[in-house]
């Protein structure tokens, strides 16, 4: 897609915004069937927007909502698990958690020191393929190793498991320079699948817009100012505005996430990550 396509789909009105993530949706769900697609949900702005989309596309073509894969990264915030309680039963989701328990179950504490020969084999070669040679790292879900780890691997070993043909992920153009390349289908070899990618031309206001004029339920974080929220312990808050009120046109949305991860999230992708 040519920088002037995607910049007159980011200049769209909410409502034709609206409209063509419905009908990316729609072509995916003709395409692969609701029961090979899972929807990637955080609970964060991005993917619940995603989801409310989806559930507004499978009514209007007649069919089931999709599964939903949460990822459990080993220290997910406790307002993130409100939001994921609460929707999942007035939305009723049929949603399947997604965690690397062979690491996580290895570690008390954030932080505290994981063995490599004291993981499975498939996380073994997993570390290999980072080229990672030191014998123990820590757990940290959003370090190199503990996002591979705790987030694609995971993710990967879900899809195996589930036999999931396609993925929709809620990431945007304008929310992280590693993801400025992608389109709205996309096909990923690790596993086989493609990738959907339904409201890559939203920007960040848009997604609070939507999320006012839709009366869409948010995690409380967002009103104590965090605008990106990723693992507890690694995401901070920059302002003590709620995000909507912050200027989000001149500030970076993810100044808030760990930058170590930020720095490297085009390697992140290119091995999976969304």
């Amino acid at each position: 897609m040519t920088q002037e396509e995607m910049e007159k789909l980011m200049s769209m009105s909410l409502d034709d915004k609206i409209e063509h993530s419905k009908k990316i949706i729609k072509e995916a769900l003709k395409k692969y069937g609701p029961e090979n697609l899972a929807v990637a949900w955080t609970g964060g702005k991005d993917s619940t927007t995603m989801v409310w989309l989806f559930r507004e596309a499978c009514k209007e073509l007649g069919v089931q909502m999709p599964k939903c894969m949460f990822i459990d990264e080993g220290y997910v915030f406790e307002e993130i698990w409100d939001i994921f309680n609460k929707l999942k039963k007035e939305w009723n989701l049929d949603v399947r958690i997604a965690k690397n328990t062979d690491v996580s179950d290895k570690a008390v504490n954030v932080g505290d020191m994981v063995k490599v020969s004291s993981l499975n084999e498939r996380n073994r070669k997993e570390i290999e393929v980072l080229e990672f040679e030191d014998g123990e790292f820590p757990f940290e879900p959003e370090s190199f190793v503990g996002n591979h780890l705790m987030k694609t691997v995971a993710m990967n070993v879900f899809m195996e498991d589930n036999d999931v043909k396609a993925l929709a992920t809620a990431i945007r153009w304008d929310e992280q320079e590693a993801r400025i390349e992608e389109d709205y289908f996309r096909e990923r070899k690790i596993p086989p699948h493609m990738r959907i990618q339904p409201i890559l031309h939203f920007m960040e206001r848009d997604i609070w817009n939507f999320i006012f004029q839709y009366n869409v339920p948010f995690c409380t974080l967002y009103k104590e100012g965090y605008r990106s929220l990723g693992a507890k312990g690694s995401t901070v808050k920059m302002s003590d505005i709620p995000a909507w009120e912050q200027d989000l046109e001149n500030t970076y949305e993810r100044a808030g996430r760990g930058q170590g991860k930020e720095e490297i999230m085009g390697k992140l992708r290119d091995l999976g990550y969304m």
